[in-house]
Order: structure tokens, then C-alpha cells, then sequence
């Protein structure tokens, strides 16, 4: 835009252009594409069949689906971890670092089960990335009685909520920032998927309604018929 307005015989300086475009609304949210695995599947770790593709949660804590995504900092890449319960689409656990290690699948999947303490029978749901086969996953979700379910080879559609919640993520916040470091980066991304996902983005597979509400609603009708 700055390029376009000196060619009319403008001056301004770039940040002026952004400042005002900002206030009207008028920014265009960039697409960058970078080559970032953040799945390995070629590993000799255990795999386990695809148990959600045949599954219709009706309630909370029936389904929880986890995947991985990469973002773009000034200097370097971070990876994001996430949880999310599929009947709410509330993020309930995730983690920020630095490392594609198996720690930072296993702080997401820690916070979540801090945050719902789930009955025996949930089943979890990933690809089948090496930090999802790892000993240390696996076993920790055996000992919380969960049944473990992995997408099929080379299909990321058979986790299509945490892919389309991943998308929402780059849309709504990746994309229209520009994090300088790991802080900034976590502060924003707490903020948006605590704040703004969870609280206020509107699902119009919730009936339009956001994670939290639904989540309210669903306690306000069992208590009601209770």
C-alpha cells in the first residue's frame, strides 16, 4: 500500500499506512508459508488404530483430539501443543516452547487433565507423531484409563477439529501479529485462546454460542433436569 501511494505521489511512512488502515479495518492478513515439519510418523514406536473416526460425542469428555503447530517469531520458530475437547471445541490444555520434543505434548496433555479430571473410557485422539507415540504420552494416558486413538497414515483429515481449530488460530491471531520473542509470543497466545477462543469466538457449531457458554449451557440444562 505504501509502495502504491508513492507511485500516486504520496509521502508517508509505512507505519502511518499501517496505523490507519488498522483503524479501518483495511489490513490484509499475510500468508506466509514456511517448510516446518512438526510431524514425524516415521518412527518404530507403537501406533494405535483410529478409534474417533467412528465416534459422535455427546457430552464432554468423551473425545479429546491434540495436534501441533508451528509460529513464527522475528528470529526463530516456536512450537504450539494443544488439547482440545471435541464436543466443546474448548481448548482445555496447551504449551509454548521452543523444542518439538515429547515435553511439550506432555505439558499440554498434564494442563488438560488438571483442568477436567476425566472418567475412565475418554479416548484420545492424534496423529501419529513420534511426541504421540512416545512411552511417556502413551503411558501417561494409560494410567488415567484413557483409550488412545491415532489417525490413519496420511490422512490429517481424521483430525479435522484440531485442524480446522489450528486454522482459526493462524486466522484470528497468527496472522495479524508480529511476536518478537517466546514472551510475547506465549503472553498473546494465552490471552487469545483463554480470553478470546474459549470465552468469546463464536462456533456456529455450538449454535453459535463460544466454548465456555456452550460449556455453561450444558451444566445449566443437567442441573435443570437434575
Amino acid at each position: 500500500m505504501r509502495k502504491e501511494l508513492k507511485d500516486r505521489g504520496w509521502v508517508v511512512n509505512h507505519k502511518r499506512v499501517r496505523r490507519l488502515m488498522r483503524e479501518d479495518n483495511l489490513l490484509c492478513l499475510r500468508r506466509r508459508k514456511f517448510l516446518v515439519v512438526t510431524t514425524d510418523s516415521n518412527h518404530d514406536r507403537p501406533v494405535y488404530p483410529n478409534l474417533a473416526g467412528e465416534m459422535e460425542p455427546s457430552g464432554l469428555n468423551q473425545l479429546w483430539v491434540a495436534d501441533i503447530t508451528y509460529i513464527r517469531l522475528e528470529l526463530e520458530f516456536v512450537y504450539l501443543a494443544v488439547v482440545l475437547d471435541a464436543f466443546s471445541r474448548r481448548v482445555i490444555g496447551w504449551a509454548l516452547d521452543r523444542s518439538l520434543e515429547d515435553e511439550l505434548t506432555l505439558a499440554a496433555l498434564r494442563m488438560a487433565f488438571r483442568e477436567r479430571e476425566p472418567e475412565p473410557g475418554l479416548v484420545h485422539h492424534s496423529d501419529r507423531g513420534v511426541q504421540y507415540a512416545s512411552g511417556e504420552y502413551t503411558d501417561l494416558l494409560k494410567d488415567h484409563q484413557v483409550r488412545i486413538s491415532m489417525s490413519r497414515k496420511g490422512n490429517p483429515y481424521d483430525n479435522a477439529t484440531c485442524e480446522s481449530f489450528m486454522k482459526t488460530l493462524k486466522y484470528d491471531e497468527v496472522h495479524r501479529q508480529d511476536y518478537r520473542d517466546l514472551a510475547e509470543a506465549r503472553s498473546c497466545i494465552q490471552r487469545f485462546l483463554e480470553k478470546i477462543y474459549n470465552q468469546k469466538r463464536l462456533h456456529s457449531a455450538l449454535g453459535y454460542c463460544s466454548p465456555v457458554k456452550f460449556e455453561q449451557s450444558l451444566s445449566a440444562a443437567v442441573e435443570a433436569g437434575g
